[in-house]
């Protein structure tokens, strides 16, 4: 192997964060973050790495974030899909932004639920056509003979709703992760890193620092 990966290393050097710095509400933190993450020019800042499991397998992937206030983190996807079952099976997930350039992570664990309808529908409307289409598409996770038979389908959906609006398909819309822990975690020289964590106690968020 050409690449030696026990010598690729960076030397972390922000300013860190400070108690006095971290805002009592994790939602507004999270803002603040994610607001710098975006005036950054980060690409897909909003891209999130979801961990998701059952009895007998962990997985990952990268979804979007869609929306976010103090009841949890929104994304979307096909209930079919493997994200889905091992969420049926364990209503319990993971969350990751890893803004590197800006030398920062956000970790969220919680509990997920389903939207409503009327969230996913509110939200599908707002897709570009091909995107709500490419939905209709995709049987998401279940194999495929090719790509051409997938571009098939996608042309037969087009056909199908190519009069008035596309609506909602009833295998697909959001979900919510309401999350107990949020973790900041900001690099610093050394690696001594700043972590703070707030946990959920009751109706209120508690706020620790985590030796690295």
């Amino acid at each position: 192997m050409s690449v030696d990966l026990q010598q690729l290393r960076r030397e972390f050097t922000s300013s860190g964060i400070t108690r006095a710095q971290m805002n009592e509400n994790p939602f507004v933190q999270f803002e603040q973050w994610i607001e710098q993450a975006s005036d950054a020019q980060l690409t897909l800042p909003n891209a999130m790495s979801l961990a998701t499991s059952n009895e007998d397998e962990v997985s990952l992937r990268t979804v979007l974030l869609k929306s976010f206030d103090e009841q949890g983190f929104v994304f979307f996807t096909n209930y079919n899909s493997t994200k889905s079952q091992q969420i049926k099976a364990n209503p319990n997930a993971a969350l990751l932004f890893p803004w590197l350039d800006l030398e920062r992570q956000v970790k969220i664990s919680g509990a997920v639920e389903k939207i409503s309808t009327l969230e996913s529908v509110k939200y599908f409307s707002s897709r570009p056509k091909d995107s709500q289409l490419g939905a209709w598409a995709s049987s998401q996770s279940s194999g495929l003979t090719s790509r051409q038979a997938l571009l098939m389908q996608f042309e037969a959906m087009k056909n199908k709703f190519k009069q008035g609006e596309i609506p909602l398909p009833d295998f697909w819309g959001g979900y919510r992760v309401i999350p107990h822990r949020i973790e900041f975690w900001q690099g610093r020289e050394n690696r001594l890193h700043d972590r703070f964590v707030y946990l959920k106690q009751g109706d209120n968020w508690i706020i620790k620092r985590l030796a690295p």
